[in-house]
């Protein structure tokens, strides 16, 4: 976090009238004053405070393995930390012995105040991190300058372990160790946060402004110990949340909030000049909506009943559950998108006596074409016949589906009121027949196979709904996102709602894990992904339960794999257009992944199918964590005898490898 004023217009007045709470604690003062002279009212909260280590060895033990020539890297992560990890071993050191030691090896600055307090003590960093000074720009930039296998590296830390930055250094072969230099705490005095977080409960705040992720967790802390939690989740999804940078938004997502603000640069300047400029609109966008505490996406993740728990527990040791959690399994699970569709002659009959939406509304019907699919095919889950823009039905915008040019909306949403009465519907009614369809599934296949529920995800809808139909280059959708940022966020927020009520209809019923399609949102670049979708998508994700995995899926997003990783998801989507092997290391190996054989793959012999088939177990290494799929969905043309072929040979194919492997290991 860093300060610059500078960056401010002159006393715009643009926060007139409305009333900031923030949890900034070291630069509160200078944080009120930038914000007093754009109008706003400032109540000032801090939520952690710095405390000193009276002793610590970790420090001296660092400084001595670092001048005997033991260490081959250090990461120096916060100014003050520096200093008073120079404070602290200066006590038995001479500080030029540490800053000759450093300038022998690779130091890696994480930020400009970093950079700055290395070169007041003399010292230029080998590596200076760039912005937003993430996890993943440090592993990224450490990766592009240094072979970190067998390397030793010291960490300087915050307050807390990094355990993301842990963990990504090990995985590429590092010796870590961290070096603690003071710890974060509740204020002594926790009297304002409390009358802070009472006066926000009743409503008397339009803003409130987090500036590190330990704000966060000690406001949540605090909160729950005065019995203000749910009150606070409500009012935190009506008035205006801003954050100071990927990390703390981050952790607001973790805990269930939307982040309304973020700034480019994670600088205190900088998040107050977004504050000015965009937050008015926000207010009045959300001022001008009513939000049930039901369905907000700040509530807690909505647990399943106890029934569709204990159906669950039955196939949780399944081997696509299994995968899901990177487990190892006896062979590689495999399902296919689109395994129950038209190149099956039993749906073809069906579908020339029923309507495509009538079929996806009656549940007998839905039922009985997900159950086919597996029974014919023997794959490892069923997925409930639907389509994502079903969750759209309740709303009125019309949809429908055209037998050559897709689906239609027949009145898109276009400006702020649209979105206004998109955002005051309760879908919980309509969307009930797909809870009911999983309820027939899980009846008829008994504890034998996993049932996958799914939806679209929000860009992908909201490209519907502007749009009108499928679309190339997505022009009108991205004019609203460019140009109509409270509009755009509002529709966001909004689908959220309405999404996360669909996912729990679908959990409560039985649904054992989650498909999220965003099939459109390879047409974003990661500048756009990460500003305008990523928080949403985050915030969806965030209310479905931890012990019901997600799949996290969209195409021709080979540039957008971290950040959907960072969005969010127990296994990642992939399309034929990358390499699994090259997308997994990308994704270190955090999260399992889902794919991806070409669907046109299919119209080949078998015998050139079974091949590509090898090729991308080959590529998985027989690594825990691979759901086979395809990059896409079962085209029409697809011969059924190939895709039975497709899942025996995964099935035949990966248990062989798993054999081979478990006898060499022995």
């Amino acid at each position: 976090m860093s300060l610059t004023p500078d960056t401010l217009s002159e006393d715009p007045r643009t926060l007139s009238g409305f009333r900031v709470v923030a949890f900034e604690n070291r630069m509160a003062r200078e944080l009120r004053t930038m914000l007093e002279r754009y109008g706003a009212s400032v109540t000032s909260a801090p939520a952690m405070r710095e405390v000193g280590l009276e002793e610590n060895p970790a420090a001296q033990a660092f400084a001595q393995a670092l001048i005997a020539g033991q260490l081959d890297i250090v990461i120096f992560l916060t100014g003050v930390g520096v200093k008073t990890l120079f404070e602290i071993i200066s006590q038995h050191y001479q500080l030029s012995q540490i800053i000759e030691a450093l300038g022998r090896i690779v130091t890696a600055a994480r930020g400009p105040k970093v950079v700055r307090v290395l070169r007041e003590a003399g010292l230029q960093a080998t590596i200076n991190v760039p912005e937003p000074n993430t996890s993943r720009e440090l592993l990224e930039a450490l990766c592009k300058r240094v072979v970190l296998k067998d390397k030793r590296i010291a960490i300087q830390e915050y307050g807390t372990t990094n355990p993301e930055l842990v963990a990504g250094l090990e995985a590429h072969g590092a010796v870590v160790r961290s070096v603690p230099v003071y710890r974060w705490a509740l204020p002594e005095d926790r009297s304002p946060l409390i009358a802070a977080l009472t006066s926000l409960v009743s409503g008397n705040y339009d803003i409130a402004l987090f500036t590190s992720s330990t704000q966060v967790t000690n406001v949540l802390q605090v909160a729950r110990a005065e019995g203000l939690e749910s009150a606070l989740r409500r009012e935190f999804n009506r008035i205006v949340v801003g954050s100071i940078g990927p990390v703390c938004s981050e952790v607001l997502r973790k805990y269930g909030f939307a982040v309304d603000v973020e700034p480019a640069h994670p600088k205190l300047g900088h998040l107050v000049k977004e504050i000015a400029r965009q937050a008015p609109a926000l207010v009045r966008a959300k001022k001008a909506t009513k939000f049930e505490v039901s369905s907000s996406v700040a509530s807690p993740p909505v647990r399943p009943d106890k029934a569709a728990s204990e159906a669950k527990s039955a196939l949780s040791e399944h081997p696509i559950l299994k995968a899901c959690r990177l487990e190892p399994t006896p062979y590689t699970p495999v399902w296919l998108m689109r395994q129950a569709g038209r190149y099956m002659p039993e749906y073809r009959r069906m579908r020339e006596r029923f309507g495509f939406l009538e079929m996806c509304r009656r549940p007998e019907l839905a039922a009985e074409i997900t159950v086919t699919a597996v029974e014919k095919l023997g794959v490892d889950a069923a997925i409930i016949f639907s389509d994502i823009l079903l969750a759209l039905l309740p709303t009125g915008v019309g949809v429908r589906y055209e037998t050559s040019d897709g689906p239609v909306i027949e009145h898109p949403i276009r400006c702020l009121k649209d979105v206004e009465r998109l955002a005051a519907v309760d879908p919980s009614a309509e969307l009930e027949t797909t809870g009911e369809a999983i309820k027939l599934v899980r009846r008829a296949l008994g504890d034998k196979t996993p049932v996958i529920g799914f939806a679209g995800a929000p860009f992908t809808l909201a490209s519907y709904l502007v749009e009108g139909k499928a679309s190339r280059q997505y022009l009108l959708t991205k004019r609203m996102m460019y140009t109509e940022e409270a509009t755009w966020k509002r529709l966001m927020e909004a689908l959220v709602r309405l999404t996360a009520e669909y996912l729990r209809i679908q959990i409560a019923a039985g649904a054992n894990l989650i498909q999220l399609f965003d099939s459109w949102v390879g047409n974003l670049s990661p500048d756009d992904y990460r500003r305008y979708i990523l928080p949403h998508t985050a915030a969806l994700i965030a209310t479905v339960p931890k012990d019901v995995p997600l799949i996290h899926f969209g195409t021709a997003t080979g540039n957008l794999l971290e950040l959907m990783a960072e969005a969010g998801g127990d296994v990642i989507g992939l399309d034929w257009r990358v390499s699994l092997r090259e997308a997994w290391r990308r994704l270190n190996y955090k999260v399992a992944v889902q794919g991806n054989l070409d669907p046109a793959a299919l119209l080949a012999d078998v015998r050139e199918l079974r091949a590509k088939v090898a090729a991308i177990l080959d590529e998985a290494e027989g690594r825990p964590g691979h759901i086979f799929n395809l990059g896409h969905g079962v085209l029409p043309q697809t011969p059924v005898d190939h895709v039975i072929a497709l899942v025996d040979a995964v099935h035949e194919m990966s248990a062989k490898f798993k054999r081979d492997e478990t006898r060499q290991q022995q």
